[in-house]
């Protein structure tokens, strides 16, 4: 039984929106922000992608990474440009699109979505990248941003799959949905997992959806987390000054600074 994790029933005003469900403990859901604290990357980090959207802080530990396998490909493919400049494969999927948005020679495309199993439209980390790297155990990279099917993805893949990805970079989505228990169930088990094997070493909100507070607790309601396999980091010190010098703002509107919460452990 999970009832002590839950709280009562009770109306959440998100903005103009007022649902009625049950809230998720204030310690409960401050547990899950607390184990997500960044810590600092022993190798620094570093920005690859543009300036603005599309654009990742990731640990300045890329050499020996053979791959990059970024679902989600949209109108920007810089980030995964620099990937393959920096020799790396990569491997890109998107149901939506015809292609990348910038051609390389290392790049290689897939016209479906990732889900929790595979089928004529989408198909599972594991499968694609079993199908693309057969026979092959060398450290890889994910950039993923799917537009909320991140946390189907993730729990559906293997954790043997997951430690061969030295870093993860992921755009969160639907985040201020952790005031609700019935969000929280699925969202906390898909980070707790991750966490398992990596740890988080950045967070930067994303400006273009803005924040949600409820009894105290400040969340951005899209962020993008980076996440460094347990063994490139050692001894872990929590990151304490918030946004990085390389952070960039998504889009023009007014800017959004990581509350405090996120990684200082205040409520």
């Amino acid at each position: 039984m999970m009832g002590g994790l839950l709280g009562n029933r009770t109306r959440i005003r998100f903005g103009s929106r007022r649902i009625r469900t049950k809230a998720t403990k204030p310690d409960v859901l401050m547990g899950l922000i607390r184990s997500l604290a960044p810590v600092v990357p022993p190798q620094g980090l570093i920005r690859l992608g543009p300036a603005s959207d599309g654009g990742y802080l990731v640990p300045d530990d890329l050499a020996g990474i053979r791959a990059c396998f970024s679902p989600g490909v949209s109108k920007v493919s810089d980030f995964e440009f620099d990937c393959a400049n920096r020799g790396m494969q990569v491997f890109l999927a998107d149901r939506s699109v015809d292609g990348p948005a910038t051609e390389h020679a290392a790049f290689s495309f897939t016209k479906r979505y990732l889900g929790a199993f595979t089928d004529d439209d989408f198909m599972t980390l594991d499968d694609w990248v079993n199908a693309s790297l057969p026979d092959d155990t060398s450290d890889l990279l994910l950039q993923m941003d799917i537009e909320g099917f991140e946390y189907e993805v993730l729990l559906a893949a293997s954790e043997s799959l997951l430690r061969r990805f030295r870093i993860v970079v992921c755009e969160f989505h639907w985040l201020d949905d952790l005031f609700s228990q019935s969000f929280f169930h699925t969202a906390s088990r898909t980070f707790y997992k991750l966490l398992r094997t990596h740890s988080c070493v950045h967070i930067h909100p994303n400006n273009h959806a803005g924040i949600v507070q409820f009894r105290g607790i400040q969340i951005p309601r899209l962020m993008e987390f980076t996440f460094l396999r347990n063994d490139r980091i050692g001894k872990a010190v929590r990151q304490a000054h918030f946004p990085h010098p390389l952070d960039a703002d998504n889009c023009v509107k007014s800017a959004i600074r990581l509350p405090e919460c996120w990684f200082a452990g205040e409520g």
